[in-house]
Protein backbone atom coordinates (compact mmCIF):
# COMPACT_ATOMS: atom_id res chain seq x y z
CA UNK A 1 0.00 0.00 0.00
CA UNK A 2 2.98 2.30 0.39
CA UNK A 3 3.79 4.02 -2.91
CA UNK A 4 6.99 5.57 -4.24
CA UNK A 5 7.64 8.45 -6.61
CA UNK A 6 10.24 8.60 -9.38
CA UNK A 7 12.94 9.56 -6.86
CA UNK A 8 12.06 6.41 -4.88
CA UNK A 9 10.69 8.53 -2.03
CA UNK A 10 7.74 7.27 0.02
CA UNK A 11 4.53 9.14 -0.74
CA UNK A 12 1.09 9.05 0.86
CA UNK A 13 -0.78 5.80 1.09
CA UNK A 14 -4.17 5.58 -0.61
CA UNK A 15 -7.04 3.77 1.03
CA UNK A 16 -10.34 2.29 -0.13
CA UNK A 17 -12.87 2.97 2.59
CA UNK A 18 -16.40 2.24 3.73
CA UNK A 19 -18.11 5.23 5.36
CA UNK A 20 -20.41 4.59 8.33
CA UNK A 21 -22.90 6.93 9.98
CA UNK A 22 -25.41 6.69 12.81
CA UNK A 23 -28.70 8.56 12.49
CA UNK A 24 -30.18 9.43 15.87
CA UNK A 25 -33.43 11.12 14.91
CA UNK A 26 -32.04 13.69 12.49
CA UNK A 27 -31.06 13.56 8.83
CA UNK A 28 -27.28 13.13 8.41
CA UNK A 29 -27.17 12.99 4.59
CA UNK A 30 -25.41 16.37 4.42
CA UNK A 31 -22.87 15.33 7.05
CA UNK A 32 -22.16 12.08 5.20
CA UNK A 33 -21.59 13.96 1.93
CA UNK A 34 -19.20 16.19 3.78
CA UNK A 35 -17.40 13.11 5.12
CA UNK A 36 -16.85 12.01 1.52
CA UNK A 37 -15.20 15.36 0.78
CA UNK A 38 -12.96 15.01 3.82
CA UNK A 39 -11.97 11.52 2.67
CA UNK A 40 -11.00 12.81 -0.75
CA UNK A 41 -8.91 15.54 0.93
CA UNK A 42 -7.06 12.77 2.80
CA UNK A 43 -6.47 10.62 -0.32
CA UNK A 44 -9.14 8.14 0.76
CA UNK A 45 -11.41 6.59 -1.88
CA UNK A 46 -14.98 6.07 -0.53
CA UNK A 47 -16.34 2.73 -1.78
CA UNK A 48 -19.82 2.94 -0.24
CA UNK A 49 -21.82 4.48 2.58
CA UNK A 50 -23.67 2.64 5.38
CA UNK A 51 -26.11 4.46 7.69
CA UNK A 52 -27.92 2.91 10.64
CA UNK A 53 -30.94 4.54 12.27
CA UNK A 54 -30.91 4.04 16.02
CA UNK A 55 -32.63 5.39 19.12
CA UNK A 56 -29.38 5.25 21.09
CA UNK A 57 -25.81 4.26 20.17
CA UNK A 58 -24.23 0.96 21.22
CA UNK A 59 -21.64 1.71 23.92
CA UNK A 60 -19.34 -1.11 22.76
CA UNK A 61 -19.35 -0.58 18.98
CA UNK A 62 -21.56 2.49 18.36
CA UNK A 63 -23.56 0.53 15.73
CA UNK A 64 -25.62 -2.61 16.44
CA UNK A 65 -24.22 -6.15 16.49
CA UNK A 66 -25.98 -7.09 13.24
CA UNK A 67 -24.63 -3.98 11.51
CA UNK A 68 -21.10 -4.87 12.63
CA UNK A 69 -21.47 -8.26 10.93
CA UNK A 70 -22.83 -6.56 7.81
CA UNK A 71 -19.90 -4.13 7.88
CA UNK A 72 -17.39 -6.98 8.20
CA UNK A 73 -18.93 -8.80 5.23
CA UNK A 74 -18.99 -5.63 3.10
CA UNK A 75 -15.33 -4.92 3.93
CA UNK A 76 -14.32 -8.44 2.86
CA UNK A 77 -16.37 -8.40 -0.35
CA UNK A 78 -15.21 -4.93 -1.41
CA UNK A 79 -11.62 -5.45 -0.23
CA UNK A 80 -11.80 -2.31 1.88
CA UNK A 81 -8.72 -1.48 3.92
CA UNK A 82 -10.28 1.31 5.98
CA UNK A 83 -13.58 2.03 7.74
CA UNK A 84 -14.40 5.66 8.50
CA UNK A 85 -17.08 6.52 11.08
CA UNK A 86 -18.87 9.87 10.89
CA UNK A 87 -19.13 9.96 14.70
CA UNK A 88 -16.43 10.26 17.32
CA UNK A 89 -15.43 6.87 18.73
CA UNK A 90 -13.99 5.95 22.11
CA UNK A 91 -10.77 3.97 22.41
CA UNK A 92 -12.77 0.88 23.38
CA UNK A 93 -15.10 1.25 20.37
CA UNK A 94 -12.14 1.62 18.01
CA UNK A 95 -10.55 -1.55 19.40
CA UNK A 96 -13.77 -3.57 19.36
CA UNK A 97 -14.65 -2.56 15.79
CA UNK A 98 -11.17 -3.37 14.48
CA UNK A 99 -11.18 -6.77 16.20
CA UNK A 100 -14.66 -7.54 14.84
CA UNK A 101 -14.04 -6.45 11.25
CA UNK A 102 -10.33 -7.11 10.84
CA UNK A 103 -10.02 -3.72 9.15
CA UNK A 104 -8.42 -0.47 10.30
CA UNK A 105 -11.07 1.87 11.80
CA UNK A 106 -10.91 5.64 12.26
CA UNK A 107 -13.50 8.29 13.07
CA UNK A 108 -14.31 11.74 11.72
CA UNK A 109 -12.05 13.45 14.27
CA UNK A 110 -9.00 11.37 13.30
CA UNK A 111 -9.73 12.06 9.63
CA UNK A 112 -9.93 15.83 10.11
CA UNK A 113 -6.82 15.83 12.31
CA UNK A 114 -5.00 13.90 9.59
CA UNK A 115 -5.99 16.43 6.91
CA UNK A 116 -4.93 19.27 9.20
CA UNK A 117 -1.62 17.55 9.96
CA UNK A 118 -0.91 17.16 6.26
CA UNK A 119 -1.81 20.79 5.44
CA UNK A 120 -0.19 22.67 8.33
CA UNK A 121 2.87 24.59 7.12
CA UNK A 122 3.67 27.24 9.72
CA UNK A 123 5.28 26.40 13.05
CA UNK A 124 2.19 27.59 14.91
CA UNK A 125 -0.16 25.57 12.72
CA UNK A 126 1.86 22.38 13.21
CA UNK A 127 1.96 22.90 16.97
CA UNK A 128 -1.79 23.53 17.13
CA UNK A 129 -2.56 20.35 15.19
CA UNK A 130 -0.16 18.26 17.29
CA UNK A 131 -1.77 19.64 20.44
CA UNK A 132 -5.21 18.56 19.21
CA UNK A 133 -3.89 15.11 18.22
CA UNK A 134 -2.33 14.53 21.65
CA UNK A 135 -5.43 15.71 23.49
CA UNK A 136 -7.52 13.35 21.37
CA UNK A 137 -5.29 10.36 22.11
CA UNK A 138 -4.64 10.98 25.79
CA UNK A 139 -7.98 9.59 27.06
CA UNK A 140 -7.80 6.76 24.48
CA UNK A 141 -4.47 5.23 25.51
CA UNK A 142 -6.29 2.15 26.78
CA UNK A 143 -7.40 0.18 23.77
CA UNK A 144 -6.55 2.80 21.15
CA UNK A 145 -2.82 2.21 21.58
CA UNK A 146 -3.34 -1.52 21.03
CA UNK A 147 -5.11 -0.87 17.74
CA UNK A 148 -2.24 1.36 16.63
CA UNK A 149 0.29 -1.39 17.28
CA UNK A 150 -0.38 -3.05 13.92
CA UNK A 151 -0.52 0.06 11.79
CA UNK A 152 2.33 0.94 9.49
CA UNK A 153 1.71 4.67 9.35
CA UNK A 154 -0.89 6.49 7.27
CA UNK A 155 -4.29 7.95 8.21
CA UNK A 156 -4.55 8.71 11.91
CA UNK A 157 -0.89 8.00 12.67
CA UNK A 158 0.79 11.06 11.20
CA UNK A 159 2.61 13.39 13.61
CA UNK A 160 2.65 12.28 17.24
CA UNK A 161 0.82 9.03 16.37
CA UNK A 162 4.04 7.57 15.00
CA UNK A 163 5.50 7.72 18.50
CA UNK A 164 2.39 6.58 20.35
CA UNK A 165 3.54 3.05 21.19
CA UNK A 166 6.62 4.20 23.11
CA UNK A 167 4.97 7.09 24.93
CA UNK A 168 3.05 6.85 28.14
CA UNK A 169 0.55 9.25 29.68
CA UNK A 170 3.21 11.27 31.47
CA UNK A 171 5.22 11.74 28.29
CA UNK A 172 2.14 12.96 26.40
CA UNK A 173 1.16 15.35 29.17
CA UNK A 174 4.71 16.73 29.22
CA UNK A 175 4.60 17.26 25.45
CA UNK A 176 1.22 19.00 25.75
CA UNK A 177 2.75 21.32 28.37
CA UNK A 178 5.73 22.08 26.11
CA UNK A 179 3.49 22.82 23.10
CA UNK A 180 1.33 25.18 25.15
CA UNK A 181 4.46 27.02 26.28
CA UNK A 182 5.65 27.40 22.67
CA UNK A 183 2.24 28.63 21.57
CA UNK A 184 2.20 31.18 24.39
CA UNK A 185 5.49 32.58 23.12
CA UNK A 186 3.99 32.93 19.63
CA UNK A 187 0.87 34.55 21.14
CA UNK A 188 3.15 37.11 22.79
CA UNK A 189 4.48 38.16 19.38
CA UNK A 190 0.92 38.44 18.11
CA UNK A 191 0.05 40.56 21.14
CA UNK A 192 2.76 43.06 20.18
CA UNK A 193 1.31 43.23 16.65
CA UNK A 194 -2.15 43.78 18.11
CA UNK A 195 -0.96 46.69 20.25
CA UNK A 196 0.70 48.24 17.21
CA UNK A 197 -2.57 48.01 15.23
CA UNK A 198 -4.49 49.58 18.09
CA UNK A 199 -1.90 52.33 18.40
CA UNK A 200 -2.20 53.10 14.71
CA UNK A 201 -6.00 52.80 14.90
CA UNK A 202 -6.12 50.52 11.83
CA UNK A 203 -9.41 48.58 11.52
CA UNK A 204 -9.39 44.82 10.93
CA UNK A 205 -11.52 42.88 8.43
CA UNK A 206 -11.60 39.07 8.73
CA UNK A 207 -12.61 36.74 5.91
CA UNK A 208 -14.44 33.75 7.38
CA UNK A 209 -16.55 30.92 6.01
CA UNK A 210 -16.84 27.29 5.09
CA UNK A 211 -13.73 25.58 3.78
CA UNK A 212 -13.12 25.85 0.02
CA UNK A 213 -15.65 28.67 -0.42
CA UNK A 214 -13.09 31.01 -2.01
CA UNK A 215 -11.77 32.99 0.97
CA UNK A 216 -8.16 32.97 -0.19
CA UNK A 217 -9.25 33.83 -3.74
CA UNK A 218 -11.06 36.90 -2.42
CA UNK A 219 -8.04 37.95 -0.39
CA UNK A 220 -5.73 37.62 -3.40
CA UNK A 221 -8.18 39.60 -5.53
CA UNK A 222 -8.09 42.50 -3.06
CA UNK A 223 -4.28 42.30 -2.72
CA UNK A 224 -3.87 42.55 -6.50
CA UNK A 225 -6.19 45.55 -6.66
CA UNK A 226 -4.23 47.65 -4.21
CA UNK A 227 -0.65 46.47 -4.65
CA UNK A 228 1.83 47.52 -7.30
CA UNK A 229 2.71 44.56 -9.53
CA UNK A 230 6.29 44.59 -8.26
CA UNK A 231 5.11 44.26 -4.66
CA UNK A 232 2.30 41.73 -5.11
CA UNK A 233 4.54 38.69 -5.40
CA UNK A 234 5.02 37.17 -2.00
CA UNK A 235 1.99 38.90 -0.52
CA UNK A 236 -0.60 36.68 -2.15
CA UNK A 237 -1.76 33.65 -0.15
CA UNK A 238 -1.95 30.02 -1.23
CA UNK A 239 -5.25 29.09 -2.90
CA UNK A 240 -6.44 25.82 -4.37
CA UNK A 241 -9.77 24.09 -5.05
CA UNK A 242 -9.59 21.71 -2.09
CA UNK A 243 -10.81 21.42 1.50
CA UNK A 244 -8.55 23.14 4.04
CA UNK A 245 -6.04 24.28 1.41
CA UNK A 246 -4.45 26.41 4.11
CA UNK A 247 -4.58 26.37 7.90
CA UNK A 248 -2.55 29.51 8.48
CA UNK A 249 -3.96 32.92 9.29
CA UNK A 250 -2.64 35.53 6.87
CA UNK A 251 -2.69 39.28 7.53
CA UNK A 252 -2.18 41.90 4.83
CA UNK A 253 -2.43 45.69 5.02
CA UNK A 254 -4.74 47.10 2.35
CA UNK A 255 -4.44 50.79 1.43
CA UNK A 256 -7.69 51.72 -0.29
CA UNK A 257 -6.33 55.24 -0.73
CA UNK A 258 -3.86 57.47 1.16
CA UNK A 259 -6.47 58.17 3.85
CA UNK A 260 -8.14 54.77 4.31
CA UNK A 261 -6.29 51.57 5.26
CA UNK A 262 -7.25 48.35 6.99
CA UNK A 263 -5.82 44.92 7.86
CA UNK A 264 -7.36 42.07 5.84
CA UNK A 265 -7.16 38.64 7.47
CA UNK A 266 -7.70 35.26 5.80
CA UNK A 267 -8.69 32.65 8.39
CA UNK A 268 -8.95 28.86 8.59
CA UNK A 269 -12.00 27.36 6.86
CA UNK A 270 -14.88 25.89 8.85
CA UNK A 271 -16.65 22.55 8.51
CA UNK A 272 -19.62 20.98 10.31
CA UNK A 273 -18.80 18.92 13.38
CA UNK A 274 -15.40 20.61 13.55
CA UNK A 275 -13.75 18.79 16.46
CA UNK A 276 -13.88 20.84 19.64
CA UNK A 277 -10.22 19.95 20.20
CA UNK A 278 -9.31 21.78 17.00
CA UNK A 279 -11.46 24.79 17.85
CA UNK A 280 -9.68 24.95 21.21
CA UNK A 281 -6.23 24.47 19.66
CA UNK A 282 -6.83 27.18 17.05
CA UNK A 283 -8.59 29.55 19.43
CA UNK A 284 -5.56 31.79 19.79
CA UNK A 285 -5.27 32.02 16.00
CA UNK A 286 -8.99 32.71 15.66
CA UNK A 287 -8.86 35.32 18.42
CA UNK A 288 -8.41 38.00 15.77
CA UNK A 289 -11.91 37.15 14.49
CA UNK A 290 -13.37 38.14 17.86
CA UNK A 291 -11.46 41.44 17.71
CA UNK A 292 -12.27 42.31 14.09
CA UNK A 293 -14.23 45.41 13.14
CA UNK A 294 -15.99 43.58 10.30
CA UNK A 295 -16.40 39.99 9.06
CA UNK A 296 -16.80 38.88 5.45
CA UNK A 297 -18.56 35.50 5.32
CA UNK A 298 -17.69 33.91 1.97
CA UNK A 299 -20.29 31.37 0.78
CA UNK A 300 -19.94 29.01 -2.19
CA UNK A 301 -23.13 29.48 -4.23
CA UNK A 302 -22.45 26.32 -6.23
CA UNK A 303 -22.62 24.08 -3.15
CA UNK A 304 -25.73 21.90 -3.07
CA UNK A 305 -26.69 23.15 0.37
CA UNK A 306 -24.95 26.49 0.78
CA UNK A 307 -27.48 27.52 3.45
CA UNK A 308 -25.98 24.78 5.60
CA UNK A 309 -22.55 26.32 5.08
CA UNK A 310 -23.90 29.61 6.46
CA UNK A 311 -25.25 27.77 9.53
CA UNK A 312 -21.93 25.99 10.06
CA UNK A 313 -20.09 29.33 10.01
CA UNK A 314 -22.57 30.85 12.45
CA UNK A 315 -22.12 27.88 14.81
CA UNK A 316 -18.31 28.11 14.81
CA UNK A 317 -18.42 31.89 15.28
CA UNK A 318 -20.64 31.33 18.30
CA UNK A 319 -18.17 28.78 19.69
CA UNK A 320 -15.33 31.30 19.58
CA UNK A 321 -17.47 34.19 20.88
CA UNK A 322 -17.77 36.18 17.63
CA UNK A 323 -21.47 35.65 16.87
CA UNK A 324 -22.37 39.32 17.43
CA UNK A 325 -19.75 40.74 15.06
CA UNK A 326 -20.89 42.96 12.21
CA UNK A 327 -20.83 40.83 9.06
CA UNK A 328 -21.35 41.01 5.29
CA UNK A 329 -22.23 37.79 3.44
CA UNK A 330 -20.38 37.33 0.15
CA UNK A 331 -22.05 34.79 -2.14
CA UNK A 332 -19.11 33.65 -4.24
CA UNK A 333 -18.49 31.73 -7.51
CA UNK A 334 -21.26 33.49 -9.46
CA UNK A 335 -19.22 32.82 -12.61
CA UNK A 336 -20.33 29.17 -12.38
CA UNK A 337 -24.07 30.01 -12.45
CA UNK A 338 -26.19 31.16 -15.40
CA UNK A 339 -28.03 34.48 -15.49
CA UNK A 340 -31.46 33.03 -14.68
CA UNK A 341 -30.09 31.25 -11.59
CA UNK A 342 -28.48 34.47 -10.38
CA UNK A 343 -31.63 36.52 -11.00
CA UNK A 344 -33.56 34.08 -8.81
CA UNK A 345 -31.23 34.81 -5.90
CA UNK A 346 -32.36 37.99 -4.18
CA UNK A 347 -29.25 38.47 -2.06
CA UNK A 348 -27.91 41.88 -3.05
CA UNK A 349 -28.06 44.67 -0.51
CA UNK A 350 -25.98 46.22 2.21
CA UNK A 351 -25.63 42.90 4.08
CA UNK A 352 -24.97 40.56 1.15
CA UNK A 353 -23.23 40.71 -2.22
CA UNK A 354 -23.03 38.42 -5.24
CA UNK A 355 -19.37 38.14 -6.25
CA UNK A 356 -16.86 36.13 -8.24
CA UNK A 357 -13.50 36.45 -6.50
CA UNK A 358 -11.84 34.59 -9.36
CA UNK A 359 -13.14 36.86 -12.14
CA UNK A 360 -13.41 40.09 -10.10
CA UNK A 361 -17.18 40.48 -10.30
CA UNK A 362 -18.92 42.49 -7.60
CA UNK A 363 -15.73 42.91 -5.56
CA UNK A 364 -15.49 46.69 -6.12
CA UNK A 365 -19.08 47.13 -4.87
CA UNK A 366 -18.27 44.95 -1.85
CA UNK A 367 -15.17 47.00 -1.01
CA UNK A 368 -17.22 50.19 -1.32
CA UNK A 369 -19.52 48.88 1.41
CA UNK A 370 -16.53 47.77 3.50
CA UNK A 371 -15.08 51.27 3.29
CA UNK A 372 -18.39 52.85 4.32
CA UNK A 373 -18.70 50.63 7.36
CA UNK A 374 -15.11 50.89 8.56
CA UNK A 375 -14.87 54.66 8.29
CA UNK A 376 -18.45 55.79 8.85
CA UNK A 377 -17.55 57.42 12.18
CA UNK A 378 -15.00 59.72 10.53
CA UNK A 379 -15.86 63.34 9.83
CA UNK A 380 -14.00 65.90 7.76
CA UNK A 381 -12.87 68.80 9.92
CA UNK A 382 -10.69 71.91 9.52
CA UNK A 383 -8.46 72.99 12.40
CA UNK A 384 -6.52 76.21 12.84
CA UNK A 385 -3.77 75.62 15.38
CA UNK A 386 -1.51 78.46 16.62
CA UNK A 387 2.18 77.91 15.98
CA UNK A 388 2.73 77.98 19.74
CA UNK A 389 0.55 74.83 20.14
CA UNK A 390 2.81 72.38 18.35
CA UNK A 391 1.71 69.47 20.58
CA UNK A 392 -1.87 69.87 19.35
CA UNK A 393 -0.70 69.85 15.72
CA UNK A 394 1.21 66.61 16.36
CA UNK A 395 -1.85 65.10 18.08
CA UNK A 396 -4.13 65.89 15.15
CA UNK A 397 -1.66 64.35 12.73
CA UNK A 398 -1.52 61.18 14.87
CA UNK A 399 -5.27 60.81 15.46
CA UNK A 400 -6.54 61.64 11.98
CA UNK A 401 -6.00 61.16 8.27
CA UNK A 402 -4.57 64.51 7.16
CA UNK A 403 -5.74 65.67 3.73
CA UNK A 404 -3.98 69.02 3.52
CA UNK A 405 -1.80 71.37 5.58
CA UNK A 406 -1.48 75.09 4.98
CA UNK A 407 0.58 77.62 6.92
CA UNK A 408 -1.22 80.95 7.36
CA UNK A 409 -0.53 84.03 9.47
CA UNK A 410 -2.63 82.75 12.40
CA UNK A 411 -1.08 79.29 12.53
CA UNK A 412 -1.32 75.84 10.89
CA UNK A 413 -4.50 75.15 8.91
CA UNK A 414 -5.21 71.41 8.80
CA UNK A 415 -7.96 69.69 6.81
CA UNK A 416 -8.41 66.10 7.96
CA UNK A 417 -10.72 63.13 8.50
CA UNK A 418 -10.90 62.34 12.19
CA UNK A 419 -12.83 59.66 14.11
CA UNK A 420 -15.70 61.14 16.09
CA UNK A 421 -14.20 59.80 19.33
CA UNK A 422 -11.10 62.02 18.89
CA UNK A 423 -12.85 65.12 17.58
CA UNK A 424 -13.59 66.66 20.99
CA UNK A 425 -9.88 66.61 21.91
CA UNK A 426 -9.22 69.50 19.50
CA UNK A 427 -12.58 71.29 19.48
CA UNK A 428 -10.98 74.60 20.54
CA UNK A 429 -9.13 74.70 17.20
CA UNK A 430 -12.06 73.67 14.98
CA UNK A 431 -13.25 76.18 12.40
Amino acid sequence: MIKFNEQNEVIREEYNAILVGVELGEDISYSMEELKGLCEAASVNPLCTMVQKMESPNSATLIGKGKVEELKEAAENMEADLIVFNDELTGMQLRNLEEATGVKVIDRVILILDVFSDRATSKEGKLQVELAQLKYRLPRLTGFGRSLSRLGGGIGTRGPGEKKLETDRRHIERRIYDIKSELKSIEGTRGVQKKQREKNDIPVVCIVGYTNSGKSALMNNVIRKFDNSSETEGREVFEKNMLFATLDTYRRRIDLDPSHSFILVDTIGFVSRLPHLLVEAFKSTLEIVTEADLLLDVVDLTANDFDMHVKVTEKVLKEIGAEDKEMITCYNKTDLLDRSSLDALNFTGKNSFLISAKYDRGVDELLGEVKKRLFRDRVEVRYLVPFSRGAATSGIRKDSEVKSVEYVEEGTLITCEIPEKYRSRYEEFEI
